[in-house]
């Protein structure tokens, strides 16, 4: 009788709720204990050298509500040390949002450390783990082709930058790639003796983007990041003689070498083209070249446009085309010596149309926040609102956007062709002024301006007010001149171009060469890599249903948020981790802790999901931002699931 009395009142006054995993008394002051680093799962082997920012995690601290968790360069964690901190975390897991720099120490130079914080009290700190970020070996040449410098990809690289050991003009020639290949376009455009070509010596080194997150610009106390690693040894590369005779397209290179037909692999990043020999349908030998990429095979709805090339190979570079020369007087210094980077001077197809290499586009704006998803809902006009700003990029980094879209690979692709180009020298043109123009005027309107390009030596006026005067720019059927005119000038008094700058001419139009009989074109795909999130078992790991730290088990559940991470995409910046009720159709539930945005972009290559109780599936995609603005998106990964489960309750206290 005495039983049920006794428990109504200890229920009333005296019990406490508490998860299961919580049931024993706490430890007050016991410090978190096995806090330590690691890429994909908490259980991996442990490691104190990292090539990546790692995640963090330890065992639990019976009666912990939350985490604060501290990285910095000092053991004793000055407050001048402190490179990242934060104190939200509710279970024994932690991604750090920063990217931490290069650091190595005898014995370590980085330290974290944790301490739990209960309902009344807050542990010690715990033991620090020091630990160092080690970049990974400079990259590797893979086998390549005449006129192509090519390396194996690094993990989690952004891009490289490549050293041409024997060019200074005047300070030393580096060019910046976001693929694995680039071209030797320097020692070929006119130039074409092996003395130029025979052989290629250079280093390269791999680097990052430096990236914080938008509620701290810097680390936190702003210890700068280089955004390199180690340069390589000098390696040599060495091509064969220039051949001539018709120009006949090879093979389509980046991490994969592909032929075009259906068995060849789709590339995952940004490939070369290669090709031999110089001659135009007509016989014609040139001694420039331009590849054009289309999305048809005709050869008309053109996507990439490349710069002006020497050939016998083409590969993007975000940073321009080389400074080719803009009048005829400066042909036989560029036959002379290593032409530096530049803007292309005026090129027109073979019809007349001018053009602009994908090499000279604006930069592309970066994808900073979570984007609007039109998946979530397919039966509605308008995509759900994109997220707000989560990442901050350093300005002037990222270039010309040239990559290209992903394709579905093989059955449908890219084609692409090469067309020979001509330096030349525009001829005689004649038009005459639409209106009158006084002495010291600085621009004449002309009947028609069609024809006529900045840098124009013009002959204007009569043969007693004739003078001789520059076109600078050509806007609609005005003409600014680089002086002042010297005499007055009528309307209907002629104008004649005597000469002027280089124009860069096609000496065929694409749809010819690739038509029959030619078929000069050939595919290729692109595909973007996705990152994995599993490999047998899930890359996640967090707090168990038994209280204990846990990596993620297929069979198993977590309690509380857990930490997820995946494997690098090549090519990929930032990364985009969203979550759903259902694999299929996957409808991305809001996130609260990003403005109810569909997701969260990330950093990294982990981060901590929010998720109540249930089962959810995630999913993870990279970000290019080598693609054009808004399309910057990548392939995403295979749905993972993960269950969390419901917190049990047991009766804590009493007698």
């Amino acid at each position: 009788m005495l039983r049920a009395p006794l428990l109504a009142a200890v229920c009333l006054g005296l019990l406490l709720l508490a998860p299961a995993a919580e049931a024993a008394k706490p430890v007050r002051g016991a410090a978190p204990a096995n806090l330590h680093g690691f890429l994909l799962r908490s259980d991996e082997p442990r490691d104190t050298s990292f090539p990546r920012t790692p995640s963090f995690a330890w065992n639990p601290v019976p009666g912990a509500i939350r985490y604060q968790f501290q990285l910095a360069t000092s053991s004793s964690f000055r407050e001048s040390g402190i490179v990242y901190s934060t104190s939200g975390l509710s279970t024994p897991v932690a991604a750090p949002t920063v990217m931490l720099p290069w650091i190595t120490g005898n014995p370590h130079a980085l330290f974290a450390r944790v301490r739990g914080i209960t309902a009344t009290a807050t542990t010690a700190w715990s033991a620090a783990f020091g630990f160092d970020m080690v970049p990974g070996p400079a990259p590797k040449p893979l086998p390549s082709e005449p006129g192509l410098l090519r390396w194996a990809p690094i993990e989690g690289a952004d891009g490289y930058q490549v050293w041409f050991v024997d060019i200074n003009n005047p300070t030393p020639k580096m060019e910046t790639v976001f693929t694995n290949v680039l071209d030797e376009r320097e020692f070929y455009t006119f130039h074409r003796t092996s003395s130029w070509t025979s052989t290629v010596r250079w280093r390269i080194r791999a680097l990052r983007i430096d990236r914080t997150d938008d509620n701290k610009q810097t680390r936190q106390n702003s210890l700068p990041a280089v955004g390199y690693g180690p340069w390589s040894p000098v390696y040599s590369s060495t091509n064969p003689a220039y051949v001539g005779g018709p120009i006949k397209l090879g093979h389509t290179v980046s991490d994969v070498v592909s032929t075009g037909d259906a068995s060849s692999p789709a590339h995952r990043l940004m490939p070369a083209f290669t090709f031999s020999g110089d001659q135009a349908i007509d016989g014609t030998s040139a001694e420039l070249f331009r590849i054009y990429v289309f999305t048809d095979r005709q050869c008309l709805n053109r996507v990439f446009t490349s710069a002006v090339i020497g050939g016998p190979a083409y590969a993007p570079r975000p940073f321009g085309p080389l400074a080719l020369p803009a009048v005829p007087s400066a042909l036989p210094l560029a036959r002379a010596s290593y032409l530096s980077d530049g803007s292309e001077p005026a090129s027109y197809s073979f019809d007349g149309l001018k053009i602009q290499p994908t090499e000279l586009m604006s930069a592309a704006a970066p994808t900073t926040g979570v984007p609007a998803d039109s998946d979530s809902n397919p039966g509605s006009n308008t995509a759900p609102a994109a997220g707000p700003t989560l990442i901050q990029i350093g300005s002037g980094v990222l270039g010309a956007p040239v990559d290209l879209w992903d394709t579905a690979w093989p059955s449908s692709g890219y084609y692409w062709t090469v067309i020979p180009v001509a330096a030349v020298s525009p001829g005689a043109l004649t038009t005459s002024t639409s209106s009158a123009a006084a002495i010291g005027g600085s621009g004449v309107s002309v009947v028609s301006a069609i024809g006529f390009s900045p840098g124009d030596t013009v002959l204007l006026g009569g043969k007693a007010n004739q003078e001789t005067v520059t076109v600078v720019t050509v806007s609609g059927t005005s003409l600014s001149l680089a002086a002042p005119l010297k005499f007055a000038h009528g309307a209907g008094e002629p104008i004649v171009r005597t000469g002027g700058n280089l124009q860069y001419q096609d000496l065929e139009l694409p749809q010819d060469v690739c038509a029959a009989p030619y078929n000069r074109v050939a595919r290729f795909g692109k595909n973007s890599e996705p990152s994995l999130t599993a490999a047998g078992e899930l890359f996640a790991s967090g707090l168990s249903t038994k209280g204990t730290l846990t990596a993620g088990r297929s069979n198993q559940a977590f309690y509380g948020a857990p930490l997820v991470a995946w494997t690098p995409a090549l090519g990929a910046s930032v990364y985009e981790v969203q979550w759903s009720k259902k694999r299929y159709p996957f409808k991305p539930e809001p996130n609260p802790q990003n403005a109810n945005a569909l997701g969260t972009l990330t950093l990294g290559t982990s981060t901590v999901l929010p998720l109540k109780p249930g089962t959810w599936y995630y999913r993870v995609r990279g970000f290019n931002y080598a693609l054009p603005t808004g399309a910057q998106q990548m392939s995403w990964s295979d749905p993972a699931k993960i269950v969390v489960a419901k917190p049990k309750f047991v009766v804590v206290g009493g007698h």
